[in-house]
């Protein structure tokens, strides 16, 4: 082999051997983050990777001539700032909420929890006939502000006559945040009770959302809180409970989950800090209430971009290239750390089904044909829950059923209007607990 040719190849082996020490080292770095939780913004484990690294560099350096002692340094170096950028904050670690919408007023209510939400209220039309028992809508989130979308249903609903109230809960859209461990399952329960008491009259009928759905179908198997209740539309509920959660199974029509163009705008998976919080987080490896970020980091920090296609999921196949806007830019708001727990405590939950076989609370269920749910979420509710007088499978509509498009807010208003005041349905009264088993198998 001639002389150039392993001058090349030692080069490109001493080249190999330090990207292998880089990676190395950032794999070490990766470790100690999650031993430490991403101790004191992660520098509890950067400074320990440096330190080991930098002993390393000095022992391997120690029998070489002066010049040549600095090279197991370099990929001390550059490995220290690739991981540096994890620890390095790149927006506001301060708490930077929605600005104010223009069209409803945003107050902001202290419940009897402790909890201080932002709440809107859209009164009833004047030329509306007023129904006499209030309104309350539950998002779906968890943990996340309401979208504009939802604004303009609840907005609907108050021209036919209803006294509509919501509110962002706590630590989501414009309401503040709580400490990260009373985010759970049971403190969203409490605050409906809470918010419900504070519209001081009597009870309300409660329409419930995705998570939304779980705080309510929870809340009707709790006789305190059930008592609040005139009325319940459970729609689109995720996982009522751990032995729920577990199921996994069948899902409705067709979603627009890689279908739809891919989001535009910022994200901040695309930032290492975040990406690496966000993602060790999803996979457990990090706590909610890690070191890494705080809280109110990683609600500025993420955007709806980062959602992917969990929002194409919530719309059918043939919507895929009209995915409306859900919220103008300023308006969005989700809280990934305080979801991620209320889910988990959701997750280690018991079974809720004796308790809620109890519940009295007449009751709707609303399923979306092309529903990105477990179907198996939805029909538990419907088995177990005996006060369930209807459910309404809603054709044509994905996870969000009130989108904008064609009639599906009109629709999605009849067959919770009728439902209220007690009238005909305008849609079959489809599955029955009976017919729960021919229904999952029409979704295989």
């Amino acid at each position: 082999m001639p002389p150039s040719a392993i001058r090349l190849v030692r080069r490109t082996g001493r080249l190999l051997l330090a990207l292998a020490a880089v990676a190395g080292l950032v794999v070490v770095f990766l470790a100690l983050l999650v031993l430490t939780d991403g101790a004191g913004f992660g520098l509890a484990a950067w400074l320990t990777t440096l330190g080991v690294a930098m002993v390393l560099a000095l022992w391997r350096g120690r029998r070489r001539a002066w010049p040549a002692r600095l090279v197991p340094f370099l990929p001390v170096v550059v490995a220290a700032a690739l991981t540096a950028t994890v620890c390095v904050p790149t927006v506001p670690t301060a708490r930077r909420y929605p600005s104010a919408l223009p069209f409803v007023t945003t107050q902001h209510w202290r419940l009897a929890t402790g909890s201080r939400v932002a709440v809107y209220h859209y009164p009833p039309a004047k030329t509306a006939t007023r129904r006499p028992v209030p309104f309350v809508y539950l998002n779906g989130g968890p943990v996340r502000g309401i979208s504009v979308l939802d604004h303009r249903f609840l907005e609907l609903l108050a021209r036919q006559g209803y006294d509509v109230y919501t509110y962002e809960q706590a630590g989501g859209g414009r309401s503040d945040l709580l400490p990260m461990e009373q985010y759970t399952i049971s403190r969203s329960v409490r605050d409906l009770a809470a918010f419900i008491d504070r519209l001081g009259g009597g009870r309300a009928d409660v329409l419930g959302f995705s998570s939304g759905g779980v705080v309510l179908t929870r809340a009707l198997a709790d006789r305190h809180v059930a008592a609040r209740v005139h009325r319940a539309i459970i729609a689109e509920p995720g996982p009522m409970d751990g032995p729920t959660a577990r199921i996994t199974g069948h899902r409705g029509q067709k979603s627009a989950r890689g279908l739809a163009p891919a989001m535009t705008g910022p994200r901040s998976t695309r930032v290492p800090r975040y990406a690496v919080a966000f993602g060790l987080m999803r996979l457990g490896l990090l706590t909610p209430d890690t070191g890494l970020i705080g809280q109110a980091e990683g609600d500025n920090a993420f955007t709806a971009a980062d959602l992917g296609d969990d929002t194409a999921s919530a719309y059918c196949a043939r919507d895929a290239h009209r995915i409306p806007a859900e919220n103008t830019p300023g308006n969005f708001s989700f809280s990934p750390a305080a979801s991620l727990r209320v889910e988990r405590t959701v997750k280690d939950s018991p079974s809720l089904a004796p308790r809620l076989r109890r519940s009295r609370t007449p009751a709707m269920l609303m399923i979306a044909e092309c529903s990105s749910q477990v179907r198996q979420w939805e029909t538990a509710v419907l088995a177990n829950d005996p006060a369930i007088r209807r459910t309404q499978v809603m054709p044509g509509v994905g996870h969000h059923m009130w989108n904008g498009l064609d009639d599906n807010n009109d629709r999605a208003r009849a067959a919770i209007t009728a439902f209220l005041q007690d009238e005909p349905a305008p849609l079959p009264n489809h599955p029955t607990r009976g017919e729960i088993p021919a229904f999952l198998r029409e979704h295989r």
